[in-house]
């Protein structure tokens, strides 16, 4: 089957077509399978790029030998994508190929531990492709909406955020009150910082276009600490108490930094404060927390659910909101159990929702909001026109929130030939901005 993006990507290794029959059998078969006499098994799984916003979108579609029954699964990682494509197309594919696919749990452990060494992004999100997949075609199988098989609806819609920025704060809240008037309650509010390159908007200033876009615009964290603060504060004045105000940190301070943010941004009223650490600073957010009432979101850099324990754990969780990417944290099967533990602890949901998170995993991120007392409030990207066309079905927000399909599965779609008209960059064209340098010249988080 011809592939929707523009060049050909060689597998990770030669194919090997086995000569003994006796190699072809499936490897650790469930012995159930055969006892209750399955007759819906996996003929295939195959993989998309295509790029109809820009990034690059990594398809799964786990095929079967019932015509027409197949599941959708989204393994995007802009900054990796072919190296999961590779994981997918040479070793996971060839795994499930001839297995009942209804035992999802059973076949999400199998792939995690045909790694041998467990964990990372890359791994993690293969598996999500493959388990999101497979919870679709299920739930088509049963002729049900994806949230009904993870206990049916507890609430109409989730709630959603959008995006805004600015240079200063009557800008960005002018910005915020048109969102509100579209019906967004909760609002992601960025601002610039003069000459320095600040995640979520532009460098403030006239920094050059070429230096921006070959990266050579630092960070300049001491300059965010001391303008972002009263930014965020003057807006909060501007659009008063009717909105829900976010902010995003992106990982780019140190703890000492991350303890004065906090601190000089107490009278923003925000609804959370996401990434203020890195996660290899995760060990600092109880001390963070000790000092500061302004709640925490943290999580979209995790791509092991484990790794949230240390912050759930304790006698009071050291966070607010669980900032769960669905397909890089493995897919469905690990995030519900990690909403379920979310309950438990009095921590709410935040997932992660970008537009390189494609529609497929939206739709299926949506069917855990859905169905999730956990839930607080849903990322919503706002996808360019094409990519409707390239994944039918596409749930956009309606006054402020997503609503789900009611057809089987998750209900979005996938149409190859739209996908071919829009080929992915190559590495390194969208996922620069990922490259960052501090003033001194030092490599910073992104």
């Amino acid at each position: 089957m011809a592939q929707p993006d523009a060049r050909s990507v060689p597998p990770a290794v030669p194919t090997v077509v086995p000569t003994d029959p006796a190699a072809s059998a499936l490897l650790a078969p469930a012995p159930w399978v055969e006892e209750r006499g399955a007759k819906v098994r996996i003929t295939a799984v195959r993989t998309f790029l295509t790029a109809p916003h820009g990034c690059p979108h990594l398809i799964v579609r786990v095929e079967t030998n019932d015509p027409g029954l197949y599941g959708l699964g989204c393994a995007s990682d802009p900054q990796r994508t072919l190296a999961v494509r590779s994981v997918l197309d040479a070793y996971l594919a060839p795994l499930l190929v001839g297995r009942d696919p209804d035992d999802i749990e059973d076949l999400h452990r199998l792939m995690l531990n045909s790694a041998y060494w467990r964990g990372g992004s890359i791994t993690g999100n293969a598996l999500g492709g493959v388990d999101v997949a497979l919870w679709d075609l299920k739930a088509k199988r049963l002729g049900a909406p994806l949230y009904s098989l993870f206990g049916g609806r507890v609430r109409t819609r989730a709630d959603a955020y959008t995006h805004v920025d600015g240079t200063d704060a009557a800008e960005i809240a002018d910005k915020v009150t048109a969102a509100r008037e579209r019906g967004y309650r909760h609002v992601r509010v960025q601002a610039a910082v003069p000459g320095s390159d600040t995640y979520g908007t532009g460098a403030g200033g006239t920094a050059d276009a070429r230096a921006l876009r070959h990266r050579a615009v630092p960070w300049d964290s001491a300059a965010y600490v001391r303008t972002v603060p009263a930014v965020l504060t003057e807006v909060r004045a501007r659009v008063g108490d009717g909105t829900e105000l976010l902010h995003d940190v992106h990982e780019r301070l140190d703890p000492r930094q991350a303890r004065d943010f906090l601190r000089r941004v107490e009278g923003a009223g925000l609804y959370f404060v996401e990434d203020l650490l890195a996660p290899e600073d995760s060990a600092h957010f109880a001390g963070v927390r000790a000092g500061s009432s302004v709640p925490l979101a943290v999580g979209e850099l995790f791509s092991d659910t484990g790794q949230f324990l240390a912050l759930l754990d304790g006698p009071v969780p050291v966070i607010d909101f669980a900032r769960v990417r669905i397909p890089t944290l493995g897919g469905l099967t690990p995030v519900r159990k990690l909403a379920a533990y979310c309950e438990l602890r009095g921590v709410r949901l935040a997932p992660h929702g970008p537009a390189d998170v494609s529609p497929v995993a939206q739709a299926a991120t949506l069917a855990l909001d859905i169905s999730s007392h956990a839930f607080g409030v849903q990322e919503a990207a706002v996808f360019k026109p094409a990519v409707a066309e390239v994944f039918p079905g596409t749930i956009t927000a309606r006054d402020g929130g997503l609503t789900p399909h009611e057809t089987p599965g998750h209900g979005v779609d996938f149409d190859e030939a739209a996908a071919r008209r829009h080929p992915v960059p190559e590495p390194l064209e969208h996922d620069r901005w990922a490259l960052l340098r501090n003033t001194d010249g030092s490599v910073q988080r992104p």
